[in-house]
This record gives C-alpha cells, structure tokens and sequence, in this order.
C-alpha cells in the first residue's frame, strides 16, 4: 500500500508541477489580472454543465427514455442501462449540485485566493482525482494522494457552495440537511453541497443506486417530493442564481477595495 501510494504521490506532483510553476511566472507579469481571468474562463464548467445536463430534461418530456439514459450516462459513473424516469431526474439533479461545487464555485475561490497557480492547481487536482481517485483495486492506494489533495482544495468551497445553495432556496431546510445529512454521504465534501442543495430545492436525493453492477446504498439527501424533469431546470437555475451572487460579491469587493481617485 505504501509504494503504491508513493507512486501515486509521485505522478500527481510530476503531472501538476510544471504547470502550477508556469502559472507562478504568469503571476508574476504586469497582465496576471488577464491570464487569471482567462485561465478561469477555461477552467469554468457552467456552460458545459448546462450543455450536458438539460437536454436530458429535454429527452424526458419528449419520451425519449433510452436517450435520456444514454446522455446521463456521460456525467455519471452509475448504471443507467434500466434506469426509469425518476431515476434519471434524481441523479441528473445530483450530478448538477455536485458539479456546481467542483466544477464552477471551486475554480472561482482558487482564482480569488491564489490567482493563475490558484486555478491551474485546482484544476488539475480535480481532474486527476476524477482518473485516479477510484475507490477500486487498481486506484484506490495509487489515487490516494490525488484523492486527499481534491479534498484539500474544495473543503473551503465546498462548504460556501453549500451556504450559498442555502441562501438562495429554502434556506432553513437546506441548513438542516446540511446539518443532519452532511457528515453522512461518501464525500466529506460533496455530502453538504448536495444535502443543501436538495434542501434549497425541496427534493428528497440519495438512496440506493447501482454502480458497475452492485447496489450501492447511500444515506438519504434532502426532504421533501421525489425528484421530476422539472426540477432538472430548477437545479441549474439555481446554480446560474449562485453564479450571479458570487460575481455580484466579487464586484462589491473590487470596488470596496479599489484606491479612491
């Protein structure tokens, strides 16, 4: 176990070095404003989650059953071959809430907090957690380090992730299930953003689902009505809502810490 987690220790360093220390000089230049910027815009998965998720609304209220399966299964790692229509909305709702955090809300605070090295290291620690951080014979002590490190980086987003998602819904639910169902998923970060998440929009997620043939049984997210087709489009309304709360805050903070004329 050791050896395989040295060797992993090794690649992730090996694989994020250079490009971590490349962003370092660009921070560095008169225009690190601009490369930070551009380096976020590309490390941004908000218009690609709305691209992959609300066509699978779409499928559903067409009928079209095994094309929504088939277009679930590009952002899932569960079984979706006999999936019904619940099933899709329900996991399609939670991938959304999930990917809100890692994919859109963690890449900002990095480039807030640390610039380009900031977005670059995010980034790419996302990336090879999502190839290496299997909880498989093969991955499991190889993807350790690249797992711990993911962890590490969205711990603090994660969590204002899930404030915000609160804020912006029913926010006293959404803290409740934050509180009670948080702890209890098997992501120390993903379990608050979904809890609030469901919470914020009155939907009752989690539950057992099946994975590379075996079922897997996962505690309860959220209170409320089953999930819906519908509640696809109020999941990424309420991501483009958060959106528009963090750039709104970040504009505020500019100007506040602007220099007088």
């Amino acid at each position: 176990y050791a050896s395989a987690r040295r060797a992993g220790a090794l690649a992730l360093l090996l694989a994020v070095s250079p490009f971590v220390l490349a962003a370092f000089a660009l921070q560095q230049s008169d225009y690190a404003p601009l490369y930070t910027a551009v380096l976020l815009y590309l490390a941004l998965g908000w218009r690609s989650l709305g691209q992959h998720t609300l066509p699978i609304a779409t499928a559903l209220r067409a009928g079209d059953i095994d094309g929504a399966r088939r277009r679930l299964s590009y952002i899932v790692s569960r079984d979706t071959a006999d999936i019904d229509e619940q099933g899709i909305a329900k996991a399609t709702v939670e991938s959304v809430l999930e990917n809100g955090s890692d994919a859109i809300f963690a890449a900002i605070f990095w480039a807030v907090v640390a610039g380009a090295p900031g977005v670059v290291l995010y980034r790419l620690a996302n990336t090879l957690d999502a190839m290496w951080g299997y909880r498989n014979e093969r991955y499991l002590q190889f993807g350790w380090a690249a797992a711990r490190l993911d962890d590490v980086l969205n711990y603090i987003p994660a969590r204002l992730t899930a404030l915000s998602y609160a804020l912006l819904g029913n926010c006293k639910l959404a803290l409740r299930c934050w509180r009670r169902q948080g702890d209890g998923w098997k992501s120390p970060n993903a379990g608050p953003v979904m809890a609030s998440g469901a919470g914020s929009l009155g939907l009752l997620l989690g539950g057992s689902a099946q994975y590379h043939g075996e079922m897997q049984h996962r505690p309860p997210l959220g209170e409320g009505k089953q999930a819906e087709t519908v509640d696809i489009e109020r999941s990424m309304s309420l991501i483009n809502r958060v959106v528009l709360l963090w750039v709104a805050l970040l504009f505020a903070a500019a100007a506040i810490a602007a220099p007088p004329f």
